[in-house]
């Protein structure tokens, strides 16, 4: 059940564009996590009101979820390839992303009428 969730500042991406950077973060969270893409979530929020430092600058904030406990390791890495894809793709500054790294229990997490605890 792993879920990768991006909130950003900047206006609506191309459709292709937009398809294109949600698969690419539902590989890599699940090479990152080994768990299978099937059970994968993305999703991309745009023209999010935000601020950062006190700016309006872009800006992004991701939430990535996931049953199970991620190691300090896995999230380092994650942050990195994580922050420098959105920075790439999106044009936001590495220092203005935020990634909070949740573990979550499987009994809390619904899907398919059940959960996964």
């Amino acid at each position: 059940m792993p879920l990768i969730k991006l909130q950003t500042s900047i206006a609506a991406l191309p459709s292709d564009q937009t398809t294109s950077l949600l698969q690419s973060l539902s590989t890599t969270l699940a090479q990152q996590l080994g768990k299978p893409e099937r059970y994968v979530m993305t999703l991309l929020e745009t023209d999010v009101p935000m601020t950062f430092a006190g700016t309006t600058a872009p800006a992004c904030y991701v939430e990535i979820k996931s049953v199970g406990q991620m190691k300090p390791t896995q999230t380092a890495q994650m942050s990195r390839l994580f922050c420098n894809q959105i920075a790439s793709e999106l044009g936001i500054a590495s220092d203005r992303i935020y990634i909070e790294f949740a573990d979550a229990q499987g009994y809390l997490w619904g899907w398919n009428g059940s959960t996964f605890g």
